[in-house]
């Protein structure tokens, strides 16, 4: 079991390329969730100030 871990001496390359490709593939899989929360925040608040402008506007001036 050893000399699988040992990778008949390349381990220092090996085992660091797993860990990267693993950090990229999550990193790939969370950026889409990430994304579209940000643009479901940032389109709330866009309504939210549409709303406030048009309810502003629509109130008789005093």
């Amino acid at each position: 079991m050893s000399a699988f871990f040992a990778m008949g001496g390349y381990a220092a390359y090996v085992w660091p390329s797993y860990a990267v490709f693993l950090l990229v593939l999550l990193a790939d899989a969370l950026a889409p969730v990430l994304r579209r929360r940000r643009v479901l925040r940032e389109l709330r608040t866009r309504l939210a100030r549409q709303a406030a402008r048009q309810s502003r506007d629509a109130s008789p001036a005093a």
